[in-house]
């Protein structure tokens, strides 16, 4: 039986005291809007553009355009922490798996990649809690991405904010974002792995 994430989430925001700091891992623009509209009254957020998995760098570059812009736009006071491109990251966690189809074996690497960047961010910087945007799309797997997420929390002793955006219509109302504030929507998750299967499923 699967775990109803957001269910635990909700439950989690309703014994909130104060307004504790979280570090929002975000994957673009588009898909952290809506989750930013759902936790800016529950946290302080940081959100942290890590994803050295994204492909080619001006991809990578537009995808942080549109990250700050869709804060600047929803005028909320969120900061924004980005890194840099680490490509050399995800390149090392991909090999041997570059003909794993999407979904599989690499994107759990991937997964985990980023969140323990997360994570390790979380503990030095004193965050009460992390969490990721990724579990608003359709495409990823909120039970494996929330048990990465407790393994990582145990592992640096910060506290996970489980979570499964898409529910509650959360997809569709980062479609309705995007569309309202004219932002860029990319076709393709962001390895140029997943960019070449994105082809070669539009060439069919």
């Amino acid at each position: 039986m699967k775990t109803n994430y957001n269910l635990i989430m909700e439950d989690i925001i309703n014994n909130l005291k104060g307004k504790p700091r979280l570090l929002l891992h975000a994957c673009c623009g588009v898909c952290s809007s809506s989750v930013l509209e759902r936790l800016y009254p529950f946290f302080d957020i940081t959100v942290l553009y890590y994803n050295p998995n994204i492909y080619p760098k001006k991809e990578y570059l537009k995808r942080l355009e549109v990250q700050n812009e869709i804060i600047q736009k929803m005028n909320i006071k969120v900061k924004l922490l980005e890194i840099g491109y680490h490509s050399s990251d995800f390149k090392a966690i991909a090999e041997g798996l570059e003909n794993e189809k999407e979904g599989g074996q690499r994107c759990t690497k991937c997964f985990y990649l980023r969140l323990e960047t997360t994570a390790k961010i979380a503990q030095k910087c004193k965050f009460d809690y992390f969490t990721t945007t990724l579990s608003v799309s359709p495409y990823k797997d909120s039970q494996r991405l929330n048990k990465i997420g407790e393994v990582l929390s145990k592992k640096y002793n910060v506290k996970y904010l489980y979570s499964d955006f898409k529910k509650k219509e959360g997809y569709k109302r980062s479609n309705e974002l995007a569309k309202q504030y004219n932002l860029y929507r990319q076709h393709y998750c962001g390895c140029k792995y997943s960019l070449k299967e994105a082809l070669e499923y539009q060439n069919k």
